[in-house]
């Protein structure tokens, strides 16, 4: 539909969405407009009804969709609308009277200390591309709290190791600046050293590269994270988002105030960092649990 590529051209433009949101977005939209096309119940996306909307929701819950799964798809629905009474297509927003379905906070995943210094010390420093790069990655991650999209744009004039800091362009093309330790300035040295070896006619844009020399994706760096994690016995889940929720726990619990973590990960608001504190306090109530004597 013509208004479909106007919306993805409006979050691209100038919403500043990344790829991988305006995706979701794509997919959201065409999974209901096979919804409604499967059944009839209206020639295109912008002759729904609110009804119709909650219809949706119910076959998506009863196809085992998770509420908060459910939240996202009908968000996507209520800016879609939102959108179309903005540029005048349609006069009501059949989304916006659907309430949002009860969901869980649960706590972000992390690993604790202990274990993320067996990550490091257990991988110890390798000489081969492959090995150090995926170092590297776990390090990066671990360390700076970044994204996996901001992971795999840094640019290697990003790193500035003399400075010890790395510049990451995070959400809505928004940049930030973020310090990094000497143990991490000295690992970028090490790996840009050997990765000139194995490249040596390459003036690479981006600082992660395959074993081919082209930009990293998503699966290596997953690949790279999972590997790491489940050598030193990490269970759960293993995802480049925990090392960032890692990265963000123990900057909270050695001190750090709320306010530089927002900082330090690129949130829009506090509230989106204060999830960590409520980690912090189970962590509280666990230690109080196995030490006092009455609990």
């Amino acid at each position: 539909m013509v208004v479909v590529d106007s919306f993805v051209r409006y979050l691209i433009t100038e919403k500043r969405y990344s790829p991988h949101t305006v995706r979701a977005y794509q997919n959201d939209l065409m999974q209901f407009q096979e919804f409604i096309g499967e059944r009839g119940i209206a020639a295109s996306l912008t002759d729904c009804t609110t009804r119709q909307v909650r219809s949706w929701v119910i076959a998506l819950l009863d196809g085992g969709l998770s509420p908060r799964s459910v939240n996202r798809k009908t968000t996507t629905l209520r800016r879609f609308y939102r959108f179309c009474q903005q540029e005048g297509i349609i006069r009501n927003n059949p989304a916006e009277a659907v309430l949002a379905l009860k969901t869980d906070k649960p706590l972000p995943l992390f690993v604790d200390e202990t274990r993320m210094e067996s990550v490091s010390l257990q991988a110890g420093l390798p000489v081969d591309f492959p090995s150090l790069r995926n170092l590297l990655i776990v390090e990066l991650l671990y360390g700076t709290g970044m994204r996996l999209a901001e992971l795999i744009g840094l640019k290697e004039t990003d790193a500035d190791t003399a400075a010890r800091q790395v510049k990451v362009l995070g959400k809505r093309q928004k940049e930030r600046i973020i310090p990094v330790t000497e143990e991490l300035a000295g690992l970028m040295e090490c790996y840009r050293a050997v990765r000139e070896q194995e490249f040596p006619e390459l003036n690479p844009v981006f600082l992660i590269l395959t074993n081919s020399g082209q930009p990293a994706y998503p699966k290596l760096v997953y690949r790279a994270v999972e590997e790491a994690l489940e050598s030193a016995s990490v269970s759960g889940r293993k995802s480049p988002h925990v090392l960032r929720h890692t990265y963000a726990t123990h900057l909270l619990n050695r001190g750090a105030e709320l306010n530089a973590i927002k900082e330090l990960l690129g949130h829009a608001s506090l509230g989106a960092t204060q999830v960590y504190t409520h980690t912090g306090f189970e962590k509280l109530k666990s230690e109080f649990r196995k030490a006092h004597p009455r609990a």
